[in-house]
């Protein structure tokens, strides 16, 4: 069964919205105004949306108890500029405590024990534990209404990006697991990218994945296989020939399997499906295929 809401008349919209669309990443925005004071606040409404030329978006909301526009909105309205700091672990707590809000006057850099550090080309201060700023310039903010909670979308164009050394391997690529990263899932909750969470998936660029409308119906109707099954499945261009197949039959633990239940094709199948599944779940998507494709 599926509830169905409807954004107009559903009291926890909102909420529900948050919790449903997440991980976020989290834009922590460093700003000025005109007169020289810095802002600094986060926002998980915000991600990545051009590369040539590489464009981030964020939106501060207007606030729901007034309307009324944040610090950062209006600082940029005024300098054009922002910093967006990545957040990982080590510092979400600081940063969600610069999420207070605190008269203009008062410094978050400060009250969230944050060390600004001079950027290069703009005005506004980075993070200097952040492992990764970017320093941007404002080229546009579409304001989508002005009712409480709505949002304004800052189109800030990435002129510098700064990373920790310790992130960037030989190759100058990202660590992944390195960065540690953290993003806002709903109500108070966080989700951290460790290394036990990580995994990879392949992408059919390359070589044209089949389909799952091509496997074969034992396979594409399995009991025990899963939708991520039958999508790592249908993702390669090509079914193994006869003989990659007949390569496995030589396996111990395939032979005794086929030995076992001599004369019983479906008990046979469901214990082959089942290696297959143990197979894509550590990735090893040739052989699982072969496996299948064993009767």
């Amino acid at each position: 069964m599926t509830k169905t809401i409807d954004p107009h008349t559903h009291p926890q919209f909102d909420s529900l919205l948050k919790w449903a669309i997440a991980p976020r990443p989290i834009c922590f925005a460093s700003t000025v105004n005109k007169s020289g004071k810095v802002n600094l606040s986060p926002f998980s409404y915000f991600n990545l949306m051009s590369h040539r030329p590489p464009i981030c978006v964020f939106s501060p909301l207007r606030r729901m108890r007034d309307g009324s526009t944040k610090h950062t909105l209006e600082n940029i309205a005024e300098v054009p500029e922002v910093v967006i700091n990545i957040v990982n672990y080590a510092m979400v707590y600081q940063q969600s405590l610069a999420s207070t809000e605190y008269p203009r006057e008062v410094d978050e850099f400060a009250k969230s024990g944050f060390t600004p550090l001079a950027s290069e080309l703009i005005t506004p201060p980075r993070v200097s534990e952040s492992p990764v700023q970017l320093e941007c310039r404002v080229r546009q903010v579409i304001e989508l209404s002005e009712v409480p909670g709505a949002g304004n979308l800052v189109l800030a164009e990435v002129m510098r990006m700064h990373v920790h050394d310790a992130l960037l391997d030989e190759e100058g690529q990202m660590d992944q697991a390195a960065l540690d990263l953290v993003a806002r899932l709903g109500g108070n909750w966080y989700c951290r990218v460790t290394v036990a969470n990580l995994f990879e998936v392949a992408k059919p660029l390359r070589n044209r994945g089949m389909g799952v409308d091509q496997l074969p119906q034992h396979i594409r109707l399995s009991p025990v296989l899963t939708g991520n099954h039958l999508g790592q499945l249908g993702n390669v261009d090509r079914l193994p020939s006869e003989d990659e197949v007949d390569v496995l039959r030589g396996d111990p633990e395939i032979r005794e399997m086929l030995d076992a239940f001599i004369g019983d094709k479906a008990t046979l199948q469901i214990h082959l499906h089942r290696k297959a599944a143990a197979l894509l779940d550590d990735g090893e998507v040739v052989k699982a295929w072969r496996t299948l494709l064993l009767i």
